[in-house]
């Protein structure tokens, strides 16, 4: 009787993309493959329906890229419409990810290679692409931050200055507050314009506390809001406090990481709302007569909004008043 040997069945494939402002660098594990790719100037790019193709006749399980400021949306947008699961991760994590490994060299095509062994080995989560009313809200809100950062800028440096170089910056000011008032009534018309934007941003405004500028924010910059639970959504936005613990050494607890264009409108929400909101102010008022620092009382309270921000869209439900404690009963039982 002849046995016949079965074959296995050869490994999954990892590719590992590095996208700089001039082209990609593709990298294949555990094969070792490695080819490169101008950069697209265009979503209809012949180069980017290239590589993508190039990618799909290698039938990875991950497609791993690096979040490059921009650079790489029209490449995940693709590779997402082209049905592979795509992620896109912190390049700090890679970096730390390699010198663990031992890489200590840096070029296009090591860190490609680099991306390809992160996804084999560490399975990042997939990242779905945003829809394009999301695409083209950020992208809008982004501006908007960009043209408050300039004014901010202007206005210190106004303090400074006498003569022409006030007039000057009076000038700059005046256009920059044309151009913030613009961008407000474009991100409303673009809320306005999608349905379900437009679903998502009456709840969250029915919240004390959030205005036009958090709603949008929130919406162009965590999408994710509603599908998370509560310490998911701390985490993803950075103000989760994260413990540094060692034997006997217990150090104070900091929040780091997270989506830094997040938080200024969360903190400027949050910083007016324990001035001027009465149901902000107590545990702001408490946690700062425990003794807590001002930064982290706030912290504190960019939190809980949030959280119940995320609860209030998960339950598709406006915010309500809590009852208030009646007369004849202390604490409202009845």
């Amino acid at each position: 009787m002849t046995m016949t040997k079965t074959m296995a069945p050869p490994p999954p494939a990892y590719i590992g993309i590095d996208v700089s402002a001039t082209q990609l660098d593709v990298a294949v594990w555990p094969t070792g493959g490695h080819w490169c790719s101008p950069y697209p100037t265009a979503p209809h790019d012949p180069a980017l329906t290239t590589v993508v193709r190039r990618i799909q006749a290698q039938a990875p399980a991950l497609v791993v890229l690096e979040a490059t400021g921009g650079w790489e949306v029209p490449l995940h947008t693709a590779l997402t419409a082209a049905g592979l699961a795509v992620a896109v991760v912190n390049p700090r994590l890679v970096r730390d990810f390699a010198r663990a490994s031992g890489r200590l060299a840096k070029t296009d095509a090591l860190d490609a290679q680099v991306l390809a062994q992160f996804a084999a080995q560490m399975q990042p989560p997939v990242r779905v692409t945003p829809a394009p009313a999301i695409q083209a809200l950020r992208a809008l809100v982004r501006r908007r931050q960009q043209v408050v950062a300039m004014l901010v800028a202007e206005t210190n440096a106004r303090r400074l200055t006498r003569g022409a170089v006030q007039a000057s910056i009076d000038r700059h000011r005046t256009y920059l507050q044309a151009e913030r008032e613009a961008l407000d009534t474009a991100i409303a018309e673009a809320i306005a314009a999608d349905a379900t934007l437009r679903e998502q941003a009456a709840p969250l405004q029915s919240a004390p506390g959030v205005g036009p500028v958090l709603a949008a924010t929130l919406l162009a910059e965590l999408p994710e809001l509603g599908t998370l639970d509560r310490r998911e959504v701390a985490a993803l936005a950075g103000v989760a406090p994260l413990n540094r613990d060692s034997g006997r050494r217990h150090g104070p607890r900091r929040c780091w990481g997270g989506r830094a264009t997040l938080r200024p409108a969360l903190y400027m929400a949050t910083r007016t709302a324990v001035r001027h909101n009465p149901l902000r102010r107590p545990l702001y008022a408490r946690l700062r007569a425990a003794g807590k620092p001002d930064k982290v009382a706030i912290v504190a309270c960019m939190r809980k909004l949030l959280i119940i921000l995320n609860a209030m869209t998960r339950d598709q439900r406006r915010f309500h008043l809590p009852p208030s404690p009646s007369p004849a009963s202390p604490g409202g039982v009845p």
